[in-house]
């Protein structure tokens, strides 16, 4: 998987404790409560935080923790709002590309970079996947998160969505994924004309401003998923970042075929 993380994440969670402490006195000396103490009595009172802190520090430890978890909870609620919602941004908004059959009652959505080497790796589970899997309906939705060369295949490949429908984007789409080194505009194009594209419609629709907010409302999804890789995948009201491959993909679906769900309890 391929993933994009601010380098200072980790730094900021080994500080929440410290952040924690800091609340701690803010509450105690906050403008309402404040002007009720005079200088001594604010004085011990940090005191007796500082040396509360200092002699019990597992509060602070599990105070983050609990942090922690709360927060996973929240994100769990808010991505299963947005995953549960078939009518939603997630399933229609920002020019999605759909394989597969296009009635299927099961959806598997992808998103992936085109310059993404897992993505590469995992074409064929995919494939696999819609042969073995008649009822299944793939959504495919870019995250070009790679490189400049990635949002210029990105422009192209919503452009040629606008051409190649169903079978012909996904002929279009496994030409990109499948060719060797870094791919950009130059790749984007020459796979589209090779298959048959209105070049001139093409170039004018890659350079709309729609492509552009297209792009930009998937990275929005991808992100209000809490999806931060290629691939990631959607199924049932499951998110599945990582190339996690075929198998653990089809026990999803043949469980979402079952009881609704990609986990069957």
């Amino acid at each position: 998987m391929i993933e994009r993380r601010s380098p200072a994440l980790n730094q900021f969670r080994r500080a929440r404790a410290s952040i924690l402490a800091f609340a701690l006195l803010a509450v105690a000396f906050s403008p309402a409560r404040a002007e009720g103490f005079s200088p001594g009595q604010k004085a011990e009172i940090e005191s007796i935080i500082k040396n509360f802190l200092l002699e019990k520090p597992e509060i602070l430890r599990d105070a983050a923790a609990e942090l922690d978890a709360r927060e996973k909870i929240a994100e769990a609620k808010a991505r299963e709002k947005i995953v549960g919602d078939p009518s939603g941004p997630l399933y229609s908004a920002g020019n999605p590309v759909v394989i597969g059959n296009p009635d299927g009652k099961i959806t598997l959505i992808e998103f992936y970079d085109y310059n993404c080497g897992y993505c590469k790796r995992a074409l064929g589970d995919l494939a696999r996947l819609m042969k073995d899997n008649p009822d299944l309906k793939v959504i495919l939705r870019d995250l070009p998160i790679l490189s400049p060369g990635s949002i210029e295949a990105a422009r192209i490949a919503n452009a040629a969505s606008n051409q190649f429908k169903g079978a012909k984007f996904w002929e279009f789409h496994q030409k990109l994924l499948s060719s060797r080194g870094q791919v950009g505009k130059t790749e984007a194009l020459a796979a589209a004309k090779e298959l048959g594209a209105d070049m001139d419609k093409l170039g004018k629709d890659a350079a709309a401003a729609s492509i552009t907010a297209d792009i930009e409302q998937s990275e929005q999804i991808a992100k209000s998923l809490a999806v931060t890789g290629t691939p990631s995948y959607v199924i049932g009201l499951d998110v599945v970042v990582g190339a996690v491959g075929y198998d653990d993909l089809q026990a999803k679906i043949v469980n979402v075929r079952k009881c609704g769900k990609a986990i069957c309890s």
